[in-house]
């Protein structure tokens, strides 16, 4: 801020005024929406710590929640969490270890297939991280109404549809020659 040709701000505040600029609010919704993920998985981990499961292994179970009766494959769960078959095949490892999950032959007669199944054990384990994950989400949903929880969900499945179709119709990445 000037007044007459000459600055109402210390020489500090000035600086830190024009470096931040108007950029920053830009990309505010990215950063509240990877900084709201971020802290949720921080909190998550700490009530998780004594259930003795790890955020990579609760991803594994959530993911196998949700492949019914017929179980998935190490490669399914690997393109679900979006993480290398190398990745999950050492989680899966631990899990199977820790008597959560079991691995069983492919129905089809596939030898080349295992596909991963809750355990009993697991079943019980995923339940205490549902009741832990339902108390959390009450908690920090405190103060947010029905009405805003169900617009803010409606958004952000657009968002998700609306990123998925950037990427489905994005053009192959061509790499350039750099300028030396």
């Amino acid at each position: 801020m000037k007044k007459n040709g000459e600055s109402t701000l210390p020489a500090a505040k000035e600086k830190a005024a024009r470096v931040r600029g108007p950029a920053a609010k830009k990309f505010r919704f990215g950063y509240l929406i990877h900084d709201v993920s971020r802290t949720r998985k921080t909190l998550i981990d700490h009530y998780m710590k004594p259930l003795d499961i790890t955020r990579s292994q609760w991803s594994v179970m959530s993911a196998l929640s949700r492949g019914g009766d017929e179980g998935l494959t190490q490669v399914d769960v690997a393109r679900l969490l979006d993480v290398g078959k190398v990745t999950v095949g050492g989680l899966i490892d631990r899990l199977e270890a820790s008597g959560h999950v079991e691995r069983r032959p492919d129905p089809n007669g596939d030898r080349r297939v295992k596909r991963v199944f809750i355990t009993k054990q697991g079943h019980a384990m995923l339940a205490q991280m549902i009741e832990v994950a339902e108390a959390l989400n009450k908690r920090i949903l405190k103060g947010v109404s029905a009405e805003h929880r169900a617009v803010t969900e409606e958004v952000l499945m657009r968002v998700k549809e609306n990123i998925k179709e950037a990427i489905r119709s994005a053009p192959p990445f061509e790499a350039r020659p750099r300028s030396g």
